[in-house]
């Protein structure tokens, strides 16, 4: 990597990839990307000085990401070892600039195997698991960053408290090296693709084995056998949830977590809720924590606290920083983000996608506003996981008083004859239920009302959340 000057993304917007090239910009190197459609994320990158464009046009790749050398606009070279690129699988393969630099000779990494160089030399805390590891590991990195242990992270949300999916250790060299001292590096380890085999980590947590992504992984089987092969990565110290524990058939014996249940190794007790915030103890192998504080709604997020404590806990982080970091947490943007709280009206918005997020977001909704009418509007994502878990989403939804179904976000998909939302909606039993278009969403709320307001899903949904919440305030 200290060879390479120019490292070009294909998919720049995306999660994952935008966390690295902001750390390779902060590392002096000349970054530049495609991504399909503009965004705020987009917006934000521009600002910081990356070039980005959004046609699929070759001709628009600055010279110095496609010739011999910077502002080399004489021929195509295939001697380009300073050159880099780092693409999604969410770009298709006939893509014509994944096509140009395949043709002409470019080294050519997918983000995980990049991931993977950066973690390799680095004490890497990995947190997978197919729900709850961006909330846990943005925890993970403010327990360290409260503790003073300064480590980088690349995580898979904007955090409320750093405004930011990249952390970078002020011990970080322009060289891309980091110090011994501040060595620690917190990823988010993504099942999609197998992306987290590439990973080296010193420490893991998997939160869960949900079947998902089913149109790589075929079955759930597959996908318990690739969370198992994660396990086998983990060098010291592999923490799992209790309950799938014996889901993961690996040769490391793990600890385990749990939100209640007192067998396991990290589990909470006395959990209340007092003015909007959870109090409860975490018991560890070593005592119990007393009187810790958070203001996340959700059981289950109680449960992401248990685990990201056990790793503070088997990195000897002194409990006063522990619990401090848990009541300071703020969360991450899209994670139950409360965009208007009022005596009359909230709403919240959600990244949930698969029906055991939309059964904790909706069902934590309840928790914290019981009585309340709730209005949930979901935009399913992707056609094979709206046509795989299709029963499953009817049942969550059917949890809400009022459901408003966008059309699907197809993302990386073609159509798939008979799966839309109208079949979702034939599926449910609720009887308040309809289809609304994007461009009348918002129109269609201030006709109907709403005492809580859930927006839902992993599309271009959040395009529609400024103009909700503007709407809301109005009233």
């Amino acid at each position: 990597m200290k060879d390479i000057t120019h490292i070009y993304f294909l998919g720049i917007g995306g999660i994952g990839m935008s966390a690295l090239a902001r750390y390779f910009h902060a590392m002096g190197k000349q970054v530049s990307g495609y991504d399909k459609t503009p965004t705020k994320l987009t917006d934000e990158l521009i600002a910081e000085g990356i070039s980005i464009h959004f046609e699929d046009n070759v001709d628009l790749i600055p010279e110095g990401f496609k010739s011999k050398g910077p502002g080399s606009a004489s021929h195509i070279s295939h001697l380009t070892s300073h050159i880099l690129i780092v693409y999604t699988p969410a770009v298709p393969k006939s893509h014509s600039e994944y096509v140009f630099f395949n043709s002409n000779g470019f080294n050519i990494k997918k983000r995980a195997e990049v991931l993977g160089l950066i973690t390799e030399s680095a004490r890497t805390i990995a947190v997978a698991g197919t729900h709850g590891k961006t909330t846990t590991s943005s925890l993970v990195a403010h327990i360290l960053k409260t503790a003073g242990l300064d480590p980088s992270a690349f995580l898979g949300g904007i955090t409320q408290n750093y405004k930011t999916n990249l952390l970078l250790s002020a011990g970080l060299k322009t060289s891309g090296l980091q110090s011994p001292a501040s060595n620690l590096v917190v990823v988010e380890a993504d099942e999609y693709d197998r992306s987290f085999l590439t990973l080296h980590p010193e420490i893991a947590v998997i939160t869960s084995v949900d079947a998902d992504h089913l149109d790589i992984y075929g079955d759930k089987s597959h996908v318990e056998e690739s969370f198992s092969m994660f396990a086998d990565l983990v060098e010291e110290k592999l923490i799992v949830k209790k309950s799938i524990a014996e889901k993961i058939r690996s040769s490391k014996h793990p600890l385990t977590y749990s939100v209640d249940d007192r067998y396991a190794d990290y589990h909470a007790s006395d959990i209340r809720i007092e003015n909007g915030y959870y109090h409860y103890n975490i018991h560890t192998p070593k005592g119990i924590m007393q009187n810790c504080t958070m203001g996340l709604p959700g059981k289950h997020n109680v449960e992401n606290s248990v685990a990201a404590t056990a790793i503070a806990c088997e990195l000897h982080i002194s409990e006063v920083y522990i619990k401090e970091a848990l009541r300071t947490f703020g969360g991450v943007k899209r994670r139950f983000d409360y965009q208007v709280k009022t005596d009359k009206i909230v709403y919240i918005d959600d990244y949930a996608h698969h029906p055991e997020e939309l059964k904790a977001t909706i069902s934590s909704a309840r928790e914290m506003y019981p009585g309340k009418k709730i209005t949930g509007v979901f935009q399913p994502h992707l056609f094979s996981r709206t046509r795989d878990f299709a029963d499953d989403f009817a049942k969550s939804l059917d949890l809400l008083d009022t459901c408003i179904l966008l059309e699907i976000y197809p993302a990386r998909e073609s159509p798939i004859d008979g799966v839309n939302s109208q079949m979702l909606l034939d599926k449910m039993k609720s009887a308040d239920k309809m289809i609304c278009q994007k461009k009348d969403l918002v129109e269609e709320i201030a006709k109907i009302g709403v005492e809580v307001l859930l927006t839902m899903g992993a599309g271009d949904i959040d395009t529609l959340v400024e103009p909700l919440r503007n709407k809301l305030l109005q009233k």
